[in-house]
């Protein structure tokens, strides 16, 4: 599994750097799912940030303008709509095998993590691209994943052009 600091050397310093674990216990209990404790640690060093103009990450804290509560609950309704679920390789939702709807992209694109099957199995990412019935799941975890995307790897979501100096982040206005 990719760590906090391959992405700190690749996306810079973060300066949310939240340790409260209240918002995320609520959204959590409310899903009935645990997010991936990598997908936790990037969201709680970073926040609700744009990345390299294109992919946002939310965090769960409620007093944010974007949270990742509101995100999750958007799209799962979203999601669960009879003409949309046809476009992604299995339900949405917080049973195991199901899609947690974690990031968006400006180029169109959904970011969701996978509930694993067994609970000792690694969480997936799976990116639909919006813009068309095609999905890509990506045995790997959303750090990995992560990382990739800011290596400028295709997973879906491609940086290369976006971000030609390099990673950059932003906090979300």
């Amino acid at each position: 599994m990719a760590t906090l600091s391959e992405i700190r050397s690749l996306l810079g310093e973060p300066r949310f750097n939240w340790s409260d674990p209240a918002p995320w216990t609520a959204l959590e209990q409310e899903l009935g799912v645990e997010f991936p404790s990598d997908f936790h640690e990037i969201v709680d060093a970073y926040g609700s940030i744009e990345i390299n103009g294109q992919l946002y990450l939310k965090h769960p804290a409620a007093h944010l303008l974007h949270d990742l509560g509101t995100l999750v609950r958007r799209d799962l309704d979203l999601w669960r709509e009879e003409d949309m679920a046809e476009f992604l390789p299995s339900p949405v939702g917080a049973n195991p095998g199901e899609l947690v709807p974690v990031a968006t992209a400006t180029t169109g694109e959904a970011v969701f993590l996978r509930v694993p099957d067994d609970p000792s199995s690694p969480w997936r990412v799976v990116v639909q691209e919006f813009d068309s019935p095609a999905w890509t799941l990506y045995e790997m975890t959303f750090s990995e994943w992560l990382l990739d995307y800011l290596k400028g790897r295709d997973v879906t979501l491609c940086s290369r052009h976006r971000a030609p100096e390099g990673p950059f982040w932003e906090f979300l206005p």
